[in-house]
C-alpha cells in the first residue's frame, strides 16, 4: 500500500536547479517538499527529481511558501544529503561566472562542486585545536615597492589589490605563503590558485611552515575522488583556512575569504578546456570583487589582462626598483646564429649554438655549476618539412603534422592520427628529401651530449619530469614550465630555437615567449655571481629587449597598447562562435548582438581542429567573431545565451560552441 506523501508545514515548495546540460533548460523549477523530507532539504544540497520522465540531480536553491506555477507540482524524489555543499558565496560566483562566458549554470557548476562520496562525507571529522598565530617574518617584501603596505592592508583586513612583479631568483612560494599567513592570522581564509600541480606541491611546502599543516589543503585534479572530497570538505566546513589549488579551486567555498591569490596567470593550463571555457584570473578576480576582499596577481613575467587590472586602477603595482632588479637579474646577451660562427667552431655547428654561448656555458661547467637549456618542444623531431621548398610534411590522411618519433624510427608519424609514413614525398615540390623545423629535447640532448663531451645530460619533459637537480656541473635540458630548480641556482640559461615560439601566428605569441623565457632566466644565478643568459634571436625584437632589460611591465604595456589599437583583448571582448557553417549563421540570427557589436568571417578551420560536441569529424567547421567595446561584455555574454537557448530548444541545427575571449583566437 502506498502512502500519502504530506507537505512540509512550512515552506513547501523548493526551488531547484536541475543539473541538465541544454540550455534552454537553465532555469529553475518548483517541486513539492513532503513533511519527511523538509529538514533537510534546505538551500544548497543535493537532491533527485523527476523531470520528463527520468530522475535527475539538483539542487536546492531557495525554499518558498508559494508558488508561480500555473498546474501540479511534482515532489522531490530524493535528499541525496543533508550536507548544503553549494554555499550563498559560490552560488553568487557560479551565477556571475554563467553570465560572463555565455554558460549554462550546471556546467559551472560541475566544475565548482565534486561528485559526492557518501563514505566520506558521513565520517566525522576530528576536531582541530584552535589555530595559533605565527610570527611571520615579513621583510623580504620590502624588496618591493608598496609591498610593506600591501602586507599591512593584509594584516587590517582591507581589501588591497595588487600585481606582483616577481624579481628573479626570488622564491615566490615563500612569499605567497608569507602572504596567506599574515591573512590567517587576521582570521580570514585564503586562497590561493596555481597551474599544476608542480606548483601545488611547492606551494603546500612553503606553507606549512607558516599555517598549521591541518589547516592547509591542496585541491588538484590528480587525486582520487574519495581524497579530493574529503579535502573539499575540510574547506566546506571551515576547518581548512589556506586552500591551494588548480583552476578549479577558484570555486573552492573557503569561510570568510580574505585574499585570493594566482600565480603565473599567464599559463595556458588555467583555461578550463571544458564549456563554457572560464579562465582562472577571472575567475578569482571576479570572487574578489563580489566578497570585498584583496587580491594579488603574481608572476616573473605580466599578461596584458594583469597590465590592464592595474592601468584601470583595480589593482596597484607591486614591483621592484630597477637598481633592484638589476642587482637580482642574470646577465641577458641576444646571439644571432651566425653560420660564419658555426663554421669556426664544430661544437657550435653540432648543438646549433653561437660559439658565445657555447663559451658561457663551458665557463659554468667549469665552474662546477648546472647550465640550463630551453628548447621549445619534446621529442625527437616533433616537426617536418621539404628540405627543398620548406613545406611542411602533414599526413596524407588528416593533413597533421609529421614527426620523427626517434634516431631509429623506419619513418615519420602523424601526430594527430598516429599514422606512420614509410615513404615521404613534398607534395609541392616531389622531393623526398626531408629536414627538422623544430628541433625536440631529446634530440637536444643528444647533441648537447658531443658538444659537451664528459659532462652529464638530464633532460625533463613530456612525462618524465624532474624537479630538482644538484648544484654541480650537469647540462638540462628542458622544455618550458618543467625546469628543475637547481640548488644554488644554474650558472647559465641558453633559449634555443626562439623563432619557434616567437614566429608562432597566435595573439600571445609574444607575451607567451617572454613569460617562458622569464621563468627559465629566473632560475639562474644573478650577474653578480656570474649568471648569463643567452637568447639565440635577434636582438632588435621588442621581446628579446624586454628580456635583456628585464621589463616585463613595458613589454605588457605595450602589448595592452597594441591590442587595444587594433580592437583585441583584453582592450575589447571577443566572442568565437565554431560550428557547421549552417549552425553558425542560426545562431547569429537569433541573436540580438548590441549595436556597436563587429561581426568578423567566417573562417573555415582547419581540419585538425577541436569541434563541437555531436559534429562528425569530417565535416566542415566555420569560425564568426563577434567583437564589442570592453563595456558590452555582458550584454554580448547575454545576448548569445539566450540565442544558444533558443536554437537548443527548435532542435533543427547542429551545435556550436560558443568561446568568450578565447585564449587562443589565431
Amino acid at each position: 500500500m502506498t502512502s500519502i506523501r504530506q507537505p512540509a508545514e512550512h515552506e513547501p515548495i523548493a526551488r531547484v536547479l536541475p543539473m541538465l546540460t541544454v540550455p534552454h533548460l537553465d532555469r529553475e523549477f518548483d517541486y513539492q517538499v513532503s513533511a519527511e523530507q523538509s529538514d533537510d532539504a534546505q538551500p544548497g544540497v543535493r537532491v533527485k527529481v523527476r523531470f520528463h520522465g527520468r530522475l535527475v540531480d539538483a539542487f536546492v536553491l531557495e525554499r518558498r511558501s508559494e508558488t508561480d506555477h500555473v498546474g501540479k507540482l511534482g515532489w522531490l524524489e530524493k535528499v541525496v544529503s543533508a550536507e548544503s555543499v553549494l554555499t550563498h558565496d559560490v552560488r553568487r560566483l557560479v551565477d556571475a561566472v554563467t553570465a560572463r562566458y555565455a554558460g549554462t549554470r550546471a556546467d559551472v557548476l560541475r566544475l565548482a562542486v565534486p561528485p559526492r562520496h557518501a563514505t566520506v562525507e558521513k565520517r566525522v571529522p576530528e576536531p582541530l585545536e584552535p589555530l595559533s598565530p605565527r610570527d611571520i617574518d615579513t621583510s623580504a617584501w620590502d624588496a618591493y615597492s608598496g609591498g610593506a603596505q600591501f602586507i599591512a592592508a593584509l594584516k587590517d583586513a582591507r581589501a588591497a589589490r595588487a600585481v606582483w612583479q616577481a624579481l628573479p631568483g626570488e622564491s615566490w612560494p615563500k612569499r605567497l605563503a608569507e602572504a596567506a599567513a599574515v591573512t590567517v592570522n587576521a582570521g580570514r581564509g585564503v586562497l590561493a590558485v596555481v597551474p599544476d600541480q608542480r606548483d601545488v606541491d611547492l606551494l603546500h611546502a612553503a606553507a606549512v611552515d607558516h599555517v598549521d599543516g591541518a589547516r592547509v589543503v591542496a585541491l588538484s585534479a590528480g587525486l582520487g575522488p574519495a581524497e579530493r572530497y574529503r579535502r573539499w570538505l575540510s574547506v566546506l566546513r571551515g576547518q581548512a583556512r589556506l586552500v591551494i589549488g588548480t583552476r578549479s579551486a577558484g570555486f573552492a567555498p573557503v569561510a570568510d575569504l580574505g585574499l585570493v591569490m594566482l600565480w603565473d596567470d599567464g599559463d595556458d593550463s588555467l583555461t578550463e578546456p571544458r564549456a563554457p571555457y572560464p579562465h582562472a584570473r577571472e575567475v578569482a578576480m571576479l570572487r574578489a570583487h563580489q566578497l570585498r576582499c584583496a587580491a594579488m596577481i603574481g608572476g616573473y613575467a605580466r599578461t596584458a589582462e594583469a597590465q590592464a587590472l592595474v592601468r584601470s586602477g583595480w589593482a596597484h603595482d607591486l614591483t621592484a626598483t630597477r637598481q633592484t632588479v638589476r642587482a637580482h637579474a642574470p646577465r641577458v646577451v641576444a646571439l644571432e646564429d651566425s653560420a660564419f660562427a658555426h663554421e669556426r667552431d664544430a661544437a657550435a655547428r653540432t648543438a646549433r649554438l653561437p660559439t658565445v654561448a657555447l663559451d658561457a656555458a663551458r665557463a659554468a661547467l667549469a665552474a662546477d655549476a648546472p647550465v640550463l637549456v630551453q628548447v621549445p618542444r619534446r621529442g625527437y623531431v616533433p616537426a617536418l618539412s621539404c628540405a627543398k621548398c620548406r613545406t611542411v610534411a602533414r599526413c596524407r590522411h588528416c593533413t597533421g603534422p609529421l614527426s620523427l618519433p626517434g634516431r631509429d624510427a623506419p619513418g615519420a608519424v602523424c601526430r594527430w592520427c598516429g599514422r606512420e609514413e614509410l615513404a615521404l614525398r613534398c607534395s609541392r615540390c616531389g622531393s623526398d628529401a626531408v629536414r627538422a623545423v623544430v628541433v625536440g629535447a631529446r634530440r637536444t640532448a643528444e647533441e648537447l651530449g658531443r658538444a659537451f663531451p664528459g659532462a652529464q645530460v638530464v633532460t625533463s619533459g613530456g612525462d618524465d619530469v624532474v624537479a630538482s637537480v644538484p648544484g654541480r656541473a650537469a647540462v638540462v635540458v628542458a622544455t618550458p614550465g618543467v625546469e628543475p630548480a637547481a640548488a644554488g641556482g644554474y650558472g647559465a640559461a641558453l633559449l634555443l630555437d626562439s623563432w619557434a615560439l616567437l614566429g608562432r601566428q597566435d595573439l600571445r605569441a609574444a607575451e607567451d615567449t617572454l613569460r617562458r623565457w622569464m621563468a627559465a632566466a629566473a632560475l639562474v644565478r644573478s650577474r653578480a655571481e656570474g649568471g648569463v643568459v643567452a637568447v639565440v634571436a635577434e636582438s632588435a625584437i621588442p621581446t628579446v629587449q624586454a628580456l635583456i632589460r628585464w621589463d616585463p611591465v613595458g613589454h605588457a604595456d605595450s602589448e595592452l597598447a597594441a591590442r587595444a589599437e587594433v580592437g583585441l583583448p583584453p582592450a575589447v571582448h571577443i566572442a568565437a562562435i565554431d560550428g557547421a557553417p549552417a549552425a553558425v549563421n542560426a545562431l547569429l540570427g537569433a541573436a540580438t548582438l548590441p549595436e556597436n557589436a563587429d561581426v568578423l568571417g567566417p573562417v573555415d578551420l582547419p581540419l585538425g581542429v577541436r569541434r563541437p560536441a555531436g559534429m562528425a569529424p569530417e565535416a566542415p567547421v566555420s569560425r564568426m567573431l563577434v567583437r564589442v567595446p570592453r563595456h558590452g561584455g555582458l550584454e554580448l555574454a547575454a545576448a548569445l545565451r539566450r540565442a544558444t537557448a533558443v536554437q537548443s530548444a527548435r532542435h533543427d541545427q547542429e551545435p556550436v560552441r560558443v568561446q568568450i575571449d578565447p585564449l587562443h583566437i589565431g
